[in-house]
């Protein structure tokens, strides 16, 4: 367990997960109403992200993505992914995803320790090139910088934000050797 502050950062296993599937729900329900763009809508529901959450259960079992969870006094304020790459031809890449705080958390310096997590993760699998994108008027997109990840490019109408607004996405890159 890495610490900040008050904040402590766990991987987590398939079956803590699946035990804290309404935490993880709650933590993305308020990344959605605060307008990230997540793959989400306004209009997604409690048992929409629930489903998502099993999902990531699933992956974490089957040695895919690797949860870093943020706890606040017990409580998960934060999360991050680390999906590796399982192609052939790939075996030295992973993907950075969903890397969320809960808006009453932001501002502590979580995201860098969440991404700080992942990135030794990566190192620890072998994993030498990260990817991942965000939303192109993202915090986010600052932070990425001040942590030396490289900017790629940003692609227009990408996604669309929980509101159905168009939403630009910047992809990053960062090299771990």
């Amino acid at each position: 367990m890495m610490e900040a502050d008050a904040i402590a950062i766990e991987t987590v296993t398939a079956a803590a997960v699946r035990e804290a599937v309404p935490a993880l729900a709650r933590v993305l329900a308020d990344c959605v109403a605060n307008g990230a763009s997540l793959g989400f809508m306004h209009w997604n529901t409690r048992a929409d992200y629930e489903r998502f959450w099993e999902g990531v259960a699933a992956d974490v079992e089957a040695g895919r993505t690797v949860l870093f969870a943020a706890r606040r006094d017990g409580e998960i304020v934060g999360t991050a992914q680390l999906h590796l790459i399982g192609k052939p031809n790939q075996p030295h890449r992973a993907e950075i995803a969903k890397v969320l705080v809960h808006s009453t958390a932001r501002r502590q310096g979580l995201g860098e320790t969440l991404m700080g997590a992942a990135e030794a993760a990566a190192r620890a699998a072998g994993r030498t090139l990260l990817v991942l994108d965000t939303d192109a008027d993202s915090a986010a997109r600052r932070l990425y910088r001040r942590l030396g990840w490289t900017e790629v490019g940003t692609i227009p109408r990408f996604a669309l934000m929980p509101d159905g607004a168009d939403c630009a996405s910047t992809f990053f890159y960062k090299a771990l050797d």
